[in-house]
């Protein structure tokens, strides 16, 4: 198993923001994300920075470990300009970016360039779409594509990525047509567990939830023919009914991550604390878990 974290794009680079990443890199985590947003919850009305540079400036601040966003979504993106970005992030990191990507929500990004926010079946149709095209983008030369919500007209994407023959793409995704994207397209899955469990469930029954998940993801991955183990398994965590429980201590984080190690995850992922937020969490015990807790769990 490896252990990840997420650091919020709240920091002035000059105060605080470079030391975040470059101390997340000391600490030894496999990798580092942040949220691609234009705001989010209850950050909305306080500091939030972009992810591309944000990342791009902590490629430069860094030197081992990977890079991702956790996740980008079509809310706000096109695949063509993505793609630049993202093959530029790729040199400048020295192939250590991952991008995560899933179909978008109803957050403040649905809405901030002026449209209506899409139906779940419109952010499913888009998702549907902009993957197989940013899959293309970043592996062919030249690509051109007239499609229902997105066109490339020979849009050029070259040298390519460091990484080949792309970037990995961890797909986040719990219903239907967004596992079967992720069978086709994914490097890694990404869950952060039901959300109609997470809210007045308990452990266990997240547990089960997350089970259903990743059998009908195996069953995606079948449908195929792919081996659903050559999928990385990835838990962001903090949306589970325990919260911020995995962060008390050390033996609440073994406790938390053996469980869902046994049903076949292989990269767990951590907030940074952040103090008054849903984040807050003791920044000693964090950085405890961050050096000892896959010792601890035996993974």
């Amino acid at each position: 198993m490896r252990l990840s974290t997420v650091i919020l794009p709240i920091r002035r680079w000059s105060q605080g923001g470079r030391d975040a990443w470059q101390r997340a890199e000391q600490l030894g985590f496999h990798t580092a994300y942040t949220y691609d947003h234009l705001s989010w919850r209850t950050f909305r009305d306080g500091p939030w920075f972009g992810a591309v540079p944000t990342l791009t400036a902590a490629a430069g601040a860094t030197s081992r470990m990977r890079l991702g966003t956790l996740v980008t979504s079509p809310n706000f993106r096109h695949p063509v300009t993505l793609a630049k970005d993202l093959i530029t992030l790729d040199d400048v990191s020295g192939g250590r970016m991952t991008l995560g990507i899933g179909a978008g929500g109803n957050g403040f990004d649905a809405t901030a360039l002026g449209q209506e926010p899409w139906t779940p079946r419109e952010r499913a149709d888009r998702f549907g779409e902009f993957l197989p095209l940013l899959d293309r983008l970043l592996t062919e030369p030249a690509v051109t594509h007239a499609g229902t919500h997105y066109s490339a007209v020979e849009a050029r994407n070259i040298p390519g990525c460091v990484q080949g023959p792309r970037l990995p793409f961890a797909v986040a995704a719990t219903g239907p047509r967004g596992l079967k994207l992720a069978a086709r397209y994914g490097q890694a899955w990404v869950t952060t567990g039901d959300p109609k469990v997470s809210e007045s469930g308990t452990p266990a029954e997240s547990l089960e939830a997350i089970r259903g998940q990743i059998t009908k993801l195996g069953a995606a991955c079948a449908d195929i023919g792919r081996d659903a183990g050559e999928l990385d398994k990835i838990l962001l965590t903090g949306f589970t009914p325990e919260r911020s429980g995995p962060l008390e201590s050390l033996d609440a984080f073994v406790d938390f991550a053996g469980r869902h190690f046994a049903l076949g995850f292989t990269e767990i992922v951590l907030h940074a604390p952040m103090p008054d937020s849903d984040f807050a969490a003791d920044e000693k015990v964090f950085e405890r878990i961050a050096t000892e807790g896959l010792a601890q769990l035996g993974a």
